[in-house]
């Protein structure tokens, strides 16, 4: 998918090709479904969904293969059509799978009426008002985004929720740890790493681990680590959620 450019940066990353036609990594939509954490491997999961649902390629979906980053042989990936990656989600049969196809609709939506031609001059005067609304709108996002896009200072996860807060997304700590931790974004499973970053939210930079000794009565000590957002991660994360009351 790096030889295309991101058309919706949401719950979901939506890709534009050059032939203007809207797609999705099959491995995002796998995660974004399942955690990271999931036990199901993903090159199980999509040969079922290909396979059970009758999806043709070149189609329904194109595959292709990629460097591993990790080393050793390439990997096969998969770019759906949007109308496959509904469906996909849809007969995950859970809330995360229902929320992520009403995710899809929006976007449908919201770009047929982006190249939708006003057909009057009120129509057409309609619709410019209602672009600028929008952008009035979002300007205290845009200015967000500015202040703190290469900003140093991390934050902590309450310190997050209010930024959320103030930019209209009303959400509490304890809920945004569930959250980040069911999006795939913290560790979910309970242990010394619990609420920690997953790999995949340090590799986009968006969660640093701070370190801090305790020294405890007996002389001893230990390490105790704390998850902090990142300047970049406190946009990412402004941009993603304020999507979802848009």
């Amino acid at each position: 998918m790096n030889d295309m450019k991101i058309f919706q940066d949401g719950l979901i990353k939506i890709y534009e090709n050059d032939r203007q036609e809207q797609l999705v990594d099959a491995r995002e939509l796998f995660y974004g479904l399942r955690g990271e954490d999931t036990q199901t491997k993903f090159t199980d999961w999509i040969s079922e969904k290909i396979s059970k649902y009758g999806f043709v390629e070149n189609v329904d979906f194109t595959s292709f293969s990629q460097k591993n980053e990790k080393g050793g042989r390439p990997t096969t990936e998969y770019a759906l059509t949007l109308d496959t990656a509904k469906e996909i989600a849809m007969v995950e049969n859970n809330e995360q799978g229902r929320k992520i196809r009403r995710y899809f609709i929006e976007v449908e939506k919201k770009t047929r009426e982006m190249f939708e031609i006003p057909k009057t001059l009120p129509e057409a005067l309609r619709k410019a008002a209602e672009l600028a609304e929008q952008l009035e709108q979002q300007k205290p996002k845009v200015l967000f985004a500015d202040s703190v896009e290469t900003s140093k200072d991390s934050v902590l996860i309450n310190e997050l929720s209010k930024i959320l807060k103030q930019n209209g997304y009303d959400i509490g700590q304890n809920r945004l740890f569930e959250k980040l931790r069911n999006e795939g974004y913290l560790i979910k499973q309970k242990g010394e790493n619990w609420n920690l970053p997953t790999q995949k939210s340090m590799e986009l930079g968006l969660f640093e681990v701070k370190k801090t000794v305790v020294n405890k009565p007996n002389g001893s000590s230990i390490v105790r680590p704390t998850t902090k957002v990142t300047g970049k991660g406190q946009v990412y994360f402004v941009n993603k959620f304020l999507k979802e009351v848009v």
